[in-house]
């Protein structure tokens, strides 16, 4: 089989005083989609971020544990945080397109870590924009403004921009939460195809969404991973009472 894209063990995070995360252990495998699943404050988010670092942020942060992304200790002293964010993407709610046109959009990150620049800078774009299956929409509209798209284009926007720099790992914070249920739909397709090149980990508060686009589950209550397996088994013969408690609707 082979390595896992991330792998943690024993990890704790504090936020001061506050423990977000508990001993979590897990291993998230390459070229699938991994759903995190559990109620809200659950640390679901807490626990997505810190495989690029984004809670280093909030002030009195403190993580204690393993946190490793390909292998490497990404908590380590020496880590470059740029070459981390550039490996590990991170899709917010909502989405967050620069108020710059939709090529400057694309091109800003490509500039930044000078992976592409004159012709194979506009052939980046063109790929990364339709792998989100953009192009055929934008092509002739490349210098409007990125903020003048409908929040599923801005959304997909978003996806492509982290795809200019090539990362081995989508984060995807609540992906959906602002758009309507064919724009969803939309969406879903895309991560779906997208999980050929890329390994995805999903946060979402959708059970039914987490069942149909990913392969493997995780379920977080209060801070602790509480069962980690197959999605099909998650919802149909779940190891633990709370899991089923929950993904049968009980509470949450």
């Amino acid at each position: 089989m082979a390595p896992p894209v991330v792998q943690t063990k024993d990890l704790d995070l504090y936020y001061g005083d506050f423990q977000a995360l508990t001993k979590v252990s897990v291993s998230i495998a390459p070229e699938k989609i991994t759903a995190l699943i559990g109620p809200s404050g659950c640390g679901k988010s807490t626990l997505l971020r810190t495989f690029n670092r984004m809670n280093d942020l909030v002030p009195g942060v403190r993580v204690e544990g393993s946190v490793q992304v390909d292998g490497q200790e990404i908590y380590a002293a020496e880590t470059n945080l740029v070459e981390l964010r550039k490996r590990v993407g991170l899709v917010f709610q909502r989405p967050n397109p620069f108020p710059l046109s939709v090529y400057e959009n694309m091109a800003f990150a490509a500039k930044v870590h000078r992976t592409a620049c004159g012709t194979a800078l506009d052939e980046t774009i063109e790929r990364c924009l339709r792998d989100v299956l953009l192009w055929d929409e934008l092509k002739d509209n490349l210098r409007q403004s990125a903020l003048a798209l409908s929040l599923e284009q801005q959304q997909r926007l978003c996806i492509a921009r982290l795809l200019t720099v090539m990362p081995n790992l989508l984060l995807m914070d609540e992906p959906c939460s602002t758009l309507d249920p064919n724009a969803t739909m939309a969406l879903e397709e895309l991560m779906t195809g997208l999980k050929e090149q890329f390994t995805i980990l999903i946060v979402t508060h959708n059970m039914q969404q987490a069942a149909r686009v990913s392969q493997d589950c995780g379920f977080m209550l209060l801070g602790e991973l509480i069962e980690f397996s197959s999605t099909e088994r998650m919802f149909t013969d779940p190891a633990d009472q709370r899991t089923k408690d929950y993904v049968t609707g009980r509470f949450g």
